[in-house]
């Protein structure tokens, strides 16, 4: 009990240095420039935990999207990225970190549901069920574990242990972590790509995604 109390207060202490940290959510369009390659710091955009969508055998090229499931953005950007990964499956590594942005309710929750299917294999088909549900869930001060469960249930998951991973304190940790590097890396808003670890400009068209990933493949 002391552990998992002490577990929860350093998740909670983080929060609210995201929360200090992060100036704002691209559902509000404020515009981003390119930025330089990530530099310094402790690794690489995508670690040995990661989510990968789709995996590219020869590792050229990955794309690494930092998001948030209650960001309206991200939700207008999530077409053109399930586009993107079918078109280029097994071509390009996609791979997916959690950046919940603190000003959404239920967003940090979101991602933990994530994480607990995840726990059970279910990753993408939870990561899909996220955004093809948002407008249903989002933005509601109320929390939305229930629904969560819910879907689970949907998706034929035992629920007891989805319940268990939800609020295991080491699943809050993990979304932390990925929190901690989107910050390292300079994300400041939801959704930030990332091309061979150069972020891209804020929200890219279908044609300018297309074509930084077709001159990564050609380099």
């Amino acid at each position: 009990m002391k552990n998992t109390k002490l577990s929860l207060t350093i998740v909670a202490a983080f929060a609210v240095v995201v929360a200090t940290l992060l100036v704002i959510d691209r559902s509000t369009g404020a515009p981003a420039d390119a930025a330089p390659p990530v530099t310094g710091g402790t690794g690489a955009t995508v670690r040995q935990d990661t989510h990968t969508l789709t995996t590219a055998a020869d590792g050229k090229v990955t794309l690494v999207e930092f998001l948030d499931f209650e960001c309206e953005a991200c939700l207008a950007m999530y077409p053109t990225m399930e586009r993107i990964r079918a078109e280029y499956d097994r071509r390009i590594t996609f791979a997916v970190r959690y950046f919940p942005i603190p000003s959404h309710p239920n967003a940090e929750l979101a991602a933990r549901a994530v994480e607990a299917a995840a726990a059970q294999g279910q990753f993408e088909a939870m990561y899909q069920q996220m955004y093809e549900t948002q407008t249903s869930w989002g933005h509601q001060q109320a929390s939305q574990e229930e629904t969560f469960v819910g879907f689970a249930e949907e998706l034929g998951l035992d629920v007891e242990q989805f319940r268990a991973d939800l609020n295991d304190p080491a699943t809050a940790e993990r979304v932390a972590a990925d929190q901690a590097d989107g910050i390292e890396f300079g994300v400041q808003g939801t959704p930030t790509l990332f091309l061979n670890g150069r972020m891209l400009p804020s929200m890219p068209s279908y044609e300018e995604l297309t074509a930084a990933i077709d001159a990564a493949l050609a380099a």
